[in-house]
């Protein structure tokens, strides 16, 4: 009675040596991942696709603030399309976007080529950040400020999508939850 339809000719296989090939790709394979380890944390700093954002402790209210802020504090304008606030913020400063269901509020309008610190966060549930065409994806909580440094490089529109599953049992507007960034010259 065994497990397998032929019985070895060595019952005690497992002793037997290792073939020199075989050593030599066990050695290849493990040279292989050590060097994939090492590049793992070397691209860390040397890649150009992690951002370098900060994260600050907050309250949905105490950003509501921030926001409300905003739209007194920079020239505020109705978006053609939408009817929504757009914000002109100066070049340098700190601009802030939030995520609620099921919209990104304001919308921005940036000049190509200035530096801004974008702060993101959310004022109920978790929502996915993720700004097309640059393909640039965060994870937004409620609870936390993330801030990030941005220059936009080429004018147009930039759409704002949310990349979670973000409406619970009822999400009807999730397919909906969009927002926008101009960019001028």
């Amino acid at each position: 009675m065994g497990n397998s339809y032929t019985t070895p000719t060595n019952r005690d296989w497992g002793r037997e040596p290792i073939e020199r090939t075989e050593i030599i790709w066990i050695t290849i394979a493990f040279l292989w991942c050590l060097f994939m380890f090492g590049w793992m944390i070397a691209w860390h700093w040397i890649g150009n696709q992690n951002m370098k954002n900060e994260a600050y402790r907050t309250t949905p209210e105490a950003y509501s603030i921030k926001l409300a802020d905003q739209l007194t504090k920079y020239p505020v304008r109705k978006d053609e399309a939408s009817g929504e606030d757009v914000v002109m913020p100066p070049p340098g400063s700190d601009i802030y976007l939030a995520g609620m269901q099921w919209q990104w509020r304001p919308i921005f309008e940036l000049q190509k080529g200035k530096t801004y610190r974008l702060h993101l966060s959310s004022l109920d549930v978790g929502h996915g950040f993720s700004l097309q065409p640059e393909n640039i994806n965060m994870q937004v909580y409620p609870g936390y400020e993330q801030v990030t440094t941005v220059t936009p490089n080429k004018s147009g529109t930039y759409g704002i999508l949310c990349g979670e599953y973000c409406g619970g049992g009822d999400a009807v507007g999730h397919h909906t939850m969009l927002g926008r960034i101009y960019v001028k010259e």
